[in-house]
């Protein structure tokens, strides 16, 4: 499937079901004390470091753009122009673009998070190093990426492939996730893993993952980032 195919399977997918979608997910946070406290995190770190906004790549109807906007400046992007148009609505004083993660309309470094909640898993593996190089762009030094997936609990398999309600999707490993966005400057500073049976809808482990743009080679502790891990 070529990139376009890709992009506009997804898309099709995701307008389909933009309100049901919308329904189904809008107090998802309502009972997630755990989620709420790594989103908190997160969206205290960028407001420390002041280096921009956060970006919420792949926000669908924008219920999570709206509560990390709550605690600082945030604004939505995604693929599916249902999506946005359901995220205007609820959500109107908050900017919403449509758009794609391998080719965001962002300046380099103009934001200070990247926040993707289950954003990614509908990424080809082939196509996933340009969503990351784009992650990576448009950061700003010392700014922080929270990135969250369904895992594969087992290390042989990199990209796991399963059945999505929507649209074809992936599992991945953590490892191999946090070392392509270590490849690109973006360390790995902390991971919360809840196990499948805290999934209810797949019975998958899902994953957040912290990190850090690099400042000018160095790690967010200050030291040597060192080689890449693979």
């Amino acid at each position: 499937m070529t990139g376009a195919e890709f992009l506009e399977t997804t898309r099709t997918a995701y307008d389909a079901r933009a309100a049901e979608y919308s329904a189904l997910f809008r107090d998802y946070l309502a009972d997630k004390p755990l989620d709420r406290a790594v989103i908190d995190t997160f969206a205290d770190l960028v407001r420390a470091a002041d280096a921009g906004p956060i970006a919420d790549l792949g926000c669908g109807p924008g219920h999570y753009t709206a509560y990390l906007h709550a605690r600082g400046p945030a604004f939505g992007i995604d693929l599916s122009p249902r999506m946005i148009e359901l995220a205007r609505l609820e959500h109107p004083g908050i900017a919403f673009e449509t758009g794609s993660m391998s080719a965001l309309d962002l300046a380099d470094g103009g934001v200070g998070g990247v926040f993707s909640h289950h954003s990614i898993i509908h990424t080809p593996p082939e196509r996933l190093p340009e969503v990351f190089d784009e992650f990576a762009r448009v950061l700003a030094p010392g700014g922080r990426l929270l990135l969250s997936f369904s895992a594969t609990d087992d290390p042989a398999q990199p990209a796991e492939p399963y059945d999505h309600a929507v649209t074809p999707a992936y599992r991945w490993s953590t490892d191999l996730i946090s070392g392509m966005l270590r490849e690109r400057g973006v360390v790995e500073t902390a991971r919360v893993v809840f196990p499948g049976e805290q999934d209810e809808r797949r019975g998958f482990p899902r994953v957040f993952l912290l990190a850090a743009k690099d400042v000018a080679g160095k790690d967010v502790a200050g030291q040597d980032a060192g080689p890449p891990r693979r």
